[in-house]
Protein backbone atom coordinates (compact mmCIF):
# COMPACT_ATOMS: atom_id res chain seq x y z
CA UNK A 1 0.00 0.00 0.00
CA UNK A 2 2.79 2.15 0.75
CA UNK A 3 4.24 1.42 -2.64
CA UNK A 4 1.16 2.18 -4.61
CA UNK A 5 0.43 5.70 -2.49
CA UNK A 6 4.45 6.63 -3.56
CA UNK A 7 3.70 5.72 -7.28
CA UNK A 8 0.72 7.74 -6.69
CA UNK A 9 2.51 10.52 -5.51
CA UNK A 10 4.79 10.75 -7.80
CA UNK A 11 2.16 10.09 -10.99
CA UNK A 12 0.61 13.49 -9.46
CA UNK A 13 3.42 15.44 -9.39
CA UNK A 14 4.75 14.50 -13.13
CA UNK A 15 1.64 15.57 -14.50
CA UNK A 16 1.23 18.92 -12.73
CA UNK A 17 4.78 20.05 -12.28
CA UNK A 18 3.99 23.35 -11.80
CA UNK A 19 0.85 22.91 -9.62
CA UNK A 20 2.11 20.13 -7.41
CA UNK A 21 4.60 21.70 -4.89
CA UNK A 22 5.28 18.24 -3.04
CA UNK A 23 3.71 15.30 -2.39
CA UNK A 24 4.77 12.85 1.08
CA UNK A 25 3.75 9.80 2.92
CA UNK A 26 3.08 10.80 6.33
CA UNK A 27 4.16 8.27 9.25
CA UNK A 28 0.56 7.02 9.41
CA UNK A 29 0.55 5.50 5.87
CA UNK A 30 -1.15 8.49 4.29
CA UNK A 31 -0.61 10.51 0.87
CA UNK A 32 -0.41 14.49 1.25
CA UNK A 33 -0.17 16.80 -1.72
CA UNK A 34 0.73 20.27 -1.37
CA UNK A 35 -0.58 22.24 -4.56
CA UNK A 36 -0.47 25.72 -5.14
CA UNK A 37 -3.70 27.93 -4.18
CA UNK A 38 -4.69 29.00 -7.28
CA UNK A 39 -3.96 25.55 -8.93
CA UNK A 40 -6.42 24.08 -6.54
CA UNK A 41 -9.10 23.57 -9.68
CA UNK A 42 -6.66 22.31 -11.67
CA UNK A 43 -5.49 19.84 -9.41
CA UNK A 44 -8.47 18.35 -8.03
CA UNK A 45 -9.88 17.78 -11.63
CA UNK A 46 -7.11 16.19 -12.23
CA UNK A 47 -7.58 14.00 -9.15
CA UNK A 48 -11.18 13.34 -10.32
CA UNK A 49 -10.74 12.54 -13.52
CA UNK A 50 -7.32 10.63 -14.04
CA UNK A 51 -7.74 6.82 -14.58
CA UNK A 52 -5.11 6.31 -12.61
CA UNK A 53 -6.91 8.49 -9.39
CA UNK A 54 -10.53 8.55 -10.43
CA UNK A 55 -10.55 10.06 -6.60
CA UNK A 56 -14.37 11.13 -7.00
CA UNK A 57 -15.78 11.61 -3.66
CA UNK A 58 -15.02 14.74 -1.64
CA UNK A 59 -15.30 13.25 1.92
CA UNK A 60 -14.33 16.41 3.64
CA UNK A 61 -12.94 20.48 3.22
CA UNK A 62 -11.29 21.65 6.56
CA UNK A 63 -9.30 23.90 7.44
CA UNK A 64 -6.27 24.53 9.74
CA UNK A 65 -4.92 27.70 11.64
CA UNK A 66 -1.37 28.65 12.20
CA UNK A 67 -1.34 31.53 14.11
CA UNK A 68 2.52 32.33 13.75
CA UNK A 69 2.96 31.52 10.19
CA UNK A 70 2.34 33.41 7.02
CA UNK A 71 0.29 32.65 5.40
CA UNK A 72 -1.55 31.87 8.31
CA UNK A 73 -4.14 29.08 7.24
CA UNK A 74 -4.14 25.56 5.58
CA UNK A 75 -7.19 24.28 3.59
CA UNK A 76 -7.18 20.78 3.34
CA UNK A 77 -8.80 18.69 0.66
CA UNK A 78 -9.26 14.79 1.47
CA UNK A 79 -10.35 13.01 -1.97
CA UNK A 80 -12.06 9.31 -1.84
CA UNK A 81 -11.41 6.83 -4.81
CA UNK A 82 -13.41 3.72 -4.69
CA UNK A 83 -12.50 2.58 -7.68
CA UNK A 84 -8.80 2.12 -6.58
CA UNK A 85 -9.02 1.85 -2.56
CA UNK A 86 -7.23 5.01 -2.21
CA UNK A 87 -7.41 8.26 -0.06
CA UNK A 88 -5.39 11.00 -0.73
CA UNK A 89 -5.19 14.57 1.25
CA UNK A 90 -4.93 17.93 -0.99
CA UNK A 91 -3.56 21.03 1.31
CA UNK A 92 -3.26 24.81 0.05
CA UNK A 93 -1.64 27.84 2.31
CA UNK A 94 -3.74 30.48 2.16
CA UNK A 95 -4.27 34.23 4.06
CA UNK A 96 -7.62 36.04 5.33
CA UNK A 97 -7.03 38.18 2.46
CA UNK A 98 -6.83 36.32 -1.06
CA UNK A 99 -9.89 34.18 -1.70
CA UNK A 100 -9.37 29.96 -2.67
CA UNK A 101 -10.97 29.01 -5.85
CA UNK A 102 -14.14 27.33 -4.77
CA UNK A 103 -14.41 23.85 -5.60
CA UNK A 104 -18.30 23.54 -5.78
CA UNK A 105 -17.77 23.09 -10.24
CA UNK A 106 -15.69 20.16 -9.58
CA UNK A 107 -18.06 18.68 -6.45
CA UNK A 108 -20.96 19.35 -5.75
CA UNK A 109 -20.76 18.26 -2.21
CA UNK A 110 -17.91 20.93 -1.48
CA UNK A 111 -20.56 23.73 -1.16
CA UNK A 112 -21.61 22.72 2.44
CA UNK A 113 -17.57 22.13 3.61
CA UNK A 114 -16.74 25.46 2.01
CA UNK A 115 -19.44 27.25 4.09
CA UNK A 116 -18.42 25.61 6.97
CA UNK A 117 -14.14 26.88 6.48
CA UNK A 118 -15.69 29.92 6.19
CA UNK A 119 -18.32 30.11 9.25
CA UNK A 120 -15.14 28.92 11.28
CA UNK A 121 -12.17 30.07 9.94
CA UNK A 122 -13.05 32.91 8.01
CA UNK A 123 -11.56 31.66 4.79
CA UNK A 124 -12.96 32.74 1.70
CA UNK A 125 -14.10 31.03 -1.34
CA UNK A 126 -14.20 32.51 -4.72
CA UNK A 127 -16.87 31.92 -6.91
CA UNK A 128 -18.84 30.10 -4.23
CA UNK A 129 -22.36 31.16 -5.03
CA UNK A 130 -23.95 31.00 -1.43
CA UNK A 131 -20.83 31.79 0.89
CA UNK A 132 -23.07 31.97 4.27
CA UNK A 133 -22.62 30.74 7.47
CA UNK A 134 -23.74 27.16 8.06
CA UNK A 135 -22.79 26.31 11.56
CA UNK A 136 -23.06 29.36 13.63
CA UNK A 137 -26.08 32.13 14.03
CA UNK A 138 -26.15 34.92 11.12
CA UNK A 139 -25.36 37.29 13.75
CA UNK A 140 -22.21 35.93 15.06
CA UNK A 141 -19.20 37.50 15.68
CA UNK A 142 -15.81 36.14 14.95
CA UNK A 143 -15.05 32.54 13.68
CA UNK A 144 -14.51 30.00 16.42
CA UNK A 145 -11.95 27.66 14.95
CA UNK A 146 -9.22 30.35 15.08
CA UNK A 147 -6.91 30.19 17.48
CA UNK A 148 -7.17 33.93 19.11
CA UNK A 149 -10.59 33.69 19.40
CA UNK A 150 -11.78 34.40 22.77
CA UNK A 151 -12.07 31.46 24.80
CA UNK A 152 -15.86 32.94 26.35
CA UNK A 153 -16.75 34.42 22.34
CA UNK A 154 -17.89 37.95 22.02
CA UNK A 155 -21.59 37.46 23.18
CA UNK A 156 -24.28 35.37 25.31
CA UNK A 157 -27.68 34.79 24.43
CA UNK A 158 -30.47 34.53 26.85
CA UNK A 159 -34.51 33.74 26.60
CA UNK A 160 -35.83 37.27 27.20
CA UNK A 161 -39.06 36.57 29.14
CA UNK A 162 -40.53 40.18 28.36
CA UNK A 163 -39.53 40.35 24.95
CA UNK A 164 -40.80 36.38 24.28
CA UNK A 165 -37.78 35.55 22.02
CA UNK A 166 -33.38 34.82 22.24
CA UNK A 167 -31.60 37.88 22.96
CA UNK A 168 -27.82 38.59 23.02
CA UNK A 169 -26.13 40.76 24.80
CA UNK A 170 -21.76 41.10 25.40
CA UNK A 171 -20.05 39.02 27.37
CA UNK A 172 -19.61 40.19 30.78
CA UNK A 173 -16.47 38.08 32.36
CA UNK A 174 -13.96 39.36 35.22
CA UNK A 175 -11.69 36.47 33.76
CA UNK A 176 -9.74 37.69 30.68
CA UNK A 177 -10.06 35.07 28.23
CA UNK A 178 -9.63 37.66 25.16
CA UNK A 179 -5.91 37.87 25.12
CA UNK A 180 -3.72 34.17 24.66
CA UNK A 181 -0.26 34.37 24.47
CA UNK A 182 1.03 32.04 21.22
CA UNK A 183 4.46 31.31 23.13
CA UNK A 184 3.51 30.66 26.49
CA UNK A 185 -0.03 29.28 26.67
CA UNK A 186 0.32 27.50 29.66
CA UNK A 187 0.38 29.88 32.98
CA UNK A 188 1.34 28.98 36.71
CA UNK A 189 3.59 27.10 38.28
CA UNK A 190 4.91 23.72 36.81
CA UNK A 191 3.29 20.54 37.77
CA UNK A 192 5.00 18.71 40.93
CA UNK A 193 4.24 15.61 42.82
CA UNK A 194 1.55 16.23 44.84
CA UNK A 195 1.43 12.59 46.57
CA UNK A 196 5.24 12.70 47.82
CA UNK A 197 4.59 15.35 50.15
CA UNK A 198 1.14 13.58 51.24
CA UNK A 199 1.55 12.02 54.75
CA UNK A 200 0.59 8.63 54.83
CA UNK A 201 -2.47 7.31 56.26
CA UNK A 202 -2.53 5.44 59.73
CA UNK A 203 -4.09 1.58 59.54
CA UNK A 204 -3.75 -1.38 57.14
CA UNK A 205 -3.54 0.96 54.24
CA UNK A 206 -1.03 2.93 55.74
CA UNK A 207 1.00 0.32 56.62
CA UNK A 208 0.90 -1.04 53.23
CA UNK A 209 1.60 2.44 51.66
CA UNK A 210 4.75 2.22 53.94
CA UNK A 211 5.85 -1.04 52.66
CA UNK A 212 4.94 -2.42 56.00
CA UNK A 213 2.04 -4.75 54.90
Amino acid sequence: MIQALTDLGDHIAAALPNDVLSTEINRCGELTVTARTVSIQRVLTFLRDDSACLFKQVVDICGVDWPGREPRFDVVYHLLSMKHNQRVRVKVKVDEEVPVPSATAIYSAAGWFEREVWDMFGITFADHLDLRRILTDYGFEGHPLRKDFPLSGYVEMHYDDEQKRVVYRPVELTQDFRSFDFLSPWEGPPPGDEKAAMPAADGPAGEKARGRG
